[in-house]
Formats: C-alpha cells, sequence, structure tokens
C-alpha cells in the first residue's frame, strides 16, 4: 500500500511513511481530519508548518490512517 501514497512536499516523489491529520478551524468543523502524507525527511516540515499555524492535530504511521480522515 505505501508504495501507492506519496509525500505530500512540494516536488517530493518519495514513498509516504506517516500522515499528518490537520484542521484548518477557520474553514473545517471541530471533528474534520484533514491528511497530509509525510516522507521521514519531510515529516518535521510539514508538521512545523501546520503547527506554526495552529493547525496540526497528530501523526500516525501510514497503516493506521482514520477511515474518516480526508
Amino acid at each position: 500500500m505505501t508504495d501507492e501514497l506519496r509525500c505530500s512536499a512540494k516536488g517530493c516523489r518519495a514513498d509516504a511513511t506517516r500522515a499528518i491529520l490537520w484542521n484548518n478551524p477557520r474553514l473545517h468543523t471541530p471533528n474534520r481530519r484533514k491528511t497530509w502524507l509525510a516522507c521521514d525527511e519531510h515529516l518535521d516540515h510539514l508538521r512545523d508548518f501546520l503547527n506554526l499555524r495552529g493547525f496540526y492535530l497528530s501523526d500516525v504511521s501510514i497503516d493506521e490512517i482514520p477511515e474518516d480522515a480526508g
């Protein structure tokens, strides 16, 4: 499955190893969880980007992505 999932970082084509769950409270209901995929190299960068904006919720392994995350 992971060979189908690519990192969300701009220009990156690496396989994703983590899913970052986030929510923009100005656009989404509180229970909505959006997903960005991250490779090991870009995980901290993507997490920091979302944290600075107050959007970061958590991150999970690719195998643990919640079914209701989008």
